[in-house]
């Protein structure tokens, strides 16, 4: 009976090493594949060879610029697989900073790729600027483009702090520094000296979009009132070149930069800030495995937040 005990004891030690040996086997499974899928996503920087492919890079939600989005047009811009580019955009825009860097990203990566602008959804405001760094733009029927205009908002809660009875003093230098302050009616000469640098940001968008669109004096007036227009509409005003899919933003590539035909789409995503990370090659890793829920675990845990900056909108954000 004793030898049995000891037996079954053994057994069951055996049972636990090989569990943790397993565990062990399997997290290194998912690092080492997560660590290849990685470099393979995002155009193996130094080492792994990529098929010919046509590189997607989306632009949605808010833009506000990131050195990661910089980084990735260089990455794609000095990938030899990646022999066009999709820029496929779903956005109603964001700082006129953030729109002005990717622009001038996409104006560098098109020096290198040829560049399809593909608007799926919206294009509005700085989302448009960032569209009109390609040299041609395809838009489905029903998106909307434009909204061309500049913003400036902040909030006046100086009747509000009436009523509570709370006043805000301040020292300045000046009667313009810090103002607007939002804790006082605006002034007449803070409403001018605001309203002067809207105006001149208007007018760099405007002459952006003259000069990528090739729009005369008459037809720039007819579009740059803030109004978004549909896909349809924006056609004849030369807002856009086609209506269409991605697949007529490839077709195009493929007719007039000579990029070879029936080439893979693949995604190209900025990194984190960080770079890469255990956790970001864990969660590729689980993917590529059909483990999504493990997958969408390990991205929460290492996720990181990125800080964006700051500065006037062009958004399309319509009125409550």
């Amino acid at each position: 009976m004793a030898a049995d005990a000891e037996l079954l004891i053994d057994r069951r030690r055996l049972r636990r090493r090989l569990s943790l040996w397993r565990v062990l086997g399997v997290g290194g499974l998912i690092v080492a594949v997560g660590a290849l899928g990685y470099r393979v996503q995002t155009g193996a920087e130094g080492g792994f060879a990529v098929r010919p492919q046509i590189a997607r890079i989306s632009v949605s939600g808010f833009i506000a610029g990131s050195e990661a989005t910089a980084k990735l047009m260089k990455r794609v811009g000095d990938a030899d697989a990646v022999k066009g580019v999709v820029v496929s955009i779903n956005s109603p825009g964001g700082t006129t900073t953030g729109s002005e860097e990717i622009f001038r990203n996409l104006r560098a990566l098109a020096a290198k790729k040829p560049i399809v602008a593909f608007v799926d959804g919206t294009a509005a405001s700085g989302a448009y600027i960032t569209a009109i760094a390609a040299d041609h733009i395809v838009a489905r029927e029903t998106s909307l483009v434009g909204s061309i205009g500049v913003l400036f908002q902040y909030p006046d809660v100086s009747g509000l702090l009436d009523k509570v009875g709370v006043k805000v003093e301040s020292v300045k230098s000046s009667p313009l520094k810090a103002e607007p302050s939002g804790f006082t009616p605006t002034s007449p000469e803070a409403r001018a000296a605001l309203a002067s640098v809207v105006g001149d940001t208007f007018a760099w968008f405007k002459d952006l979009v003259a000069e990528r669109r090739g729009m005369d004096p008459g037809q720039l007036n007819t579009v740059a009132d803030g109004r978004v227009f549909s896909g349809r509409q924006s056609v004849p005003l030369k807002l856009v070149d086609e209506l269409g899919s991605e697949r007529q933003a490839v077709a195009w590539l493929e007719s007039a930069r000579g990029v070879p035909k029936d080439l893979p789409i693949k995604d190209w995503k900025p990194r984190s800030e960080s770079d890469f990370s255990l956790w970001s090659a864990a969660g590729i890793g689980a993917d590529l495995l059909g483990l999504e829920g493990l997958a969408a675990r390990l991205r929460t845990v290492g996720a990181e937040a990125q800080a964006a900056r700051g500065g006037l909108l062009a958004l399309w954000r319509p009125e409550p």
